[in-house]
């Protein structure tokens, strides 16, 4: 890895330590915002309840006001009365009033919310969370199902009948069933209502509101991985921006479905007609304390017949977002979907995605299948992967290692260049050095480009794994989020409010491991080389600085992966380079520039079209000189 390779990431690093100070408000325009918001929360408080009030007061008038012949006068009164239909993993709770879900309990993962006690489910949601609501429209009036009472029938485990009795025989039916797991069918059919709708209308409208809860301890780890995530008709999924604030964001595709993510659960809605074109979508981030990540709305329209005899079909999936489950969701579906759920488990860019799809998951799936606790298989993943690139890591502190010990070699060689206007004639002899000896410069820069897919895929895999969730190890009492030494109630910048002990030995592995490199570096390096070298240390430790504010709120199983992928490449570098003999490796280079001698070979590949590229910048260097020159001579 050359100087160019580590100015550019130090650069990087540098960009994004400056953007996130940049971005950074003051202390004052934190006062100044958190003033704003406590006086907005007031006014919408006032606004809410006022506008409860003028609805009610509206309801109240037109119950006096309708007679026995209004559509749905039978169904405005009733009483709420909850049902439940669950099987082994969920339990969904049914209002009577309104017709849906009110309530849903995942069963068997543990709640650990940092400001709950611990429990044996976890609550996606209940009413004060979240709201459903369909919408049809009469040629006098509209129908919606939150303003209805339903009476229930046919009530099983896994099966009911909600019927809204409309009069002269009209009525408005719910049937629901319950899957095996996680799914649960649903469709919404009319009965008797033909003539109330106008002759071209087909369309039911939906309104599907829902404050996303916080589930986990670490509330911005969380919250980053929280999206409002949708699947385009015959197209890919895509999500509306996690950071930032979108309202009534309009998708101009049809989509298969909506899914309303958080990190390790989803609450994903199917269509079985799509839903239509111009979907109206919003996602707005709730502040950290409040119990809540994100505020999600879905408002979209589908398919509706006003006859009866077809019903409107939908899908939910209430659970966990394990990739193998929601890849099997699929098989489960009734509507003949390529539904993709599994995408919902993000795992990467194209090349990354590929690594996690077809080499993470099976060798994760073959560990968690032996009972091996988890922090040992994260370390037996690591090895792994340590054992497959080793072949090529060694190649590459090879081609170092020739460049360490021919070092005198090409400082003898290239002493006549060491004039700062000599550089690119020192480089071009260099090379010709380097070739004559069989070396190429340009291999120590290969464990960068090896490791980095792989560590850009488990930066995407740990973080989405479910199997990692409530997982002890160690000290660590959740792989999933973060393991504090120290805690305190104050939130400071950059920092949050704890310390992560896995971030600390992450950030103290990668300290010895980049001194190791550019140990290693700086012995190989010629001239000026290595007094430019000598200039970079520290901001090359500055890096592990940065890290420490990226990844201290992090999971500790990603940072416990860092730390031991990083103990270990520092344990292989550590290894061969006790382990290989520079008089037997000189001794061998030697008698390669012997043989290159007697059979003298051309550059070929990289070696040659950078030699190339050097020559043609010498020449247009001189021909400048030149024009300079002759320039001068006429001034003359």
């Amino acid at each position: 890895m050359d100087k160019n390779t580590i100015i550019g990431f130090v650069m990087i690093a540098a960009i994004l330590i400056g953007y996130s100070i940049y971005s950074q408000p003051s202390e004052e325009e934190i006062a100044q915002q958190k003033e704003l918001a406590r006086l907005d929360s007031i006014q919408n408080a006032k606004n809410k309840k006022d506008a409860e009030l003028k609805f009610k007061a509206e309801k109240e008038h037109s119950v006096e006001d309708n007679d026995s012949t209004g559509v749905f006068f039978a169904a405005s009164k009733g009483v709420n009365k909850d049902i439940i239909l669950e099987n082994e993993k969920l339990a969904l709770t049914f209002s009577t009033h309104g017709g849906v879900v009110k309530k849903a309990v995942v069963k068997n993962f543990k709640g650990h919310r940092k400001d709950m006690p611990d429990t044996d489910n976890v609550t996606l949601f209940d009413s004060d969370d979240q709201h459903l609501n369909f919408m049809v429209a009469t040629k006098e009036s509209n129908i919606s199902t939150k303003d209805l009472y339903f009476t229930p029938s046919e009530v099983t485990d896994s099966t009911l009948t909600l019927t809204a009795e409309a009069s002269q025989g009209k009525s408005l039916v719910l049937t629901y069933k319950l899957g095996k797991d996680y799914m649960l069918h649903m469709s919404l059919r009319v009965n008797g209502m033909k003539g109330l709708f106008a002759p071209n209308y087909d369309k039911i409208d939906i309104d599907w509101y829902d404050k996303c809860r916080q589930q986990e301890k670490g509330f911005t780890f969380e919250n980053r991985y929280t999206t409002l995530t949708y699947k385009e008709n015959n197209g890919s999924s895509d999500y509306l921006s996690e950071t930032s604030e979108k309202r009534d964001e309009s998708i101009e595709e049809a989509l298969d479905w909506v899914a309303f993510k958080n990190q390790f659960f989803s609450v994903i809605m199917i269509s079985k007609d799509n839903f239509e074109k111009n979907a109206l979508l919003t996602s707005i981030p709730q502040e950290k304390g409040t119990g809540y990540l994100k505020e999600f709305q879905a408002k979209m329209k589908t398919a509706f017949d006003p006859t009866g005899q077809k019903a409107s079909e939908f899908e939910f999936y209430f659970g966990p977002n394990d990739f193998r489950l929601l890849n099997s969701i699929e098989e489960e579906s009734t509507f003949g979907k390529d539904l993709e759920l599994q995408k919902l488990v993000y795992l990467g860019w194209p090349i990354v995605r590929w690594i996690n799809r077809f080499f993470t998951i099976y060798v994760f799936d073959f560990l968690t299948k032996l009972g091996i606790p988890m922090g040992i298989v994260l370390i037996l993943i690591t090895l792994l992967l340590k054992a497959i690139t080793f072949p090529l890591v060694k190649k590459s502190y090879m081609s170092s290692a020739k460049m360490r010990v021919l070092k005198p070699r090409l400082e003898e060689a290239t002493k006549q260049y060491n004039k700062p206007e000599d550089q690119m004639q020192k480089q071009q002899a260099m090379m010709a050095e380097y070739s004559k000896y069989g070396v190429s410069p340009l291999s120590g820069c290969l464990p960068m480009i090896i490791q980095m897919p792989i560590w850009i895929a488990m930066f995407n895999f740990v973080p989405n794994a479910i199997q990692l969730r409530g997982q002890s190890f160690l000290w660590i009492n959740d792989l999933s989020t973060y393991d504090p030494i120290f805690e305190w109630g104050t939130n400071l910048w950059l920092i949050g409010d704890h310390l992560s002990l896995t971030c600390i030995l992450f950030c103290v592995a990668n300290v010895l491991y980049s001194w190791m490199t550019m140990r290693q570096q700086k012995d190989q390096m010629v001239g000026q080389q290595a007094e430019q070298m000598k200039m970079m240390q520290w901001m090359m430790f500055l890096m592990p600085v940065m890290f420490f504010f990226m990844f201290n709120d992090y999971s500790s199983g990603l940072n416990f992966y860092y730390f031991i992928s990083l103990f270990f490449s520092a344990a292989i570098m550590w290894t061969l380079r006790k382990t290989t003999d520079d008089d037997k490796l000189l001794a061998i280079l030697d008698a390669k520039y012997e043989e290159n001698k007697k059979n003298p070979k051309k550059m070929s590949g990289l070696a040659a079209r950078l030699e190339a590229m050097q020559k043609q910048q010498a020449e247009m260097q001189r021909k400048r000189e030149e024009l300079e020159r002759k320039k001068r001579n006429l001034g003359k």
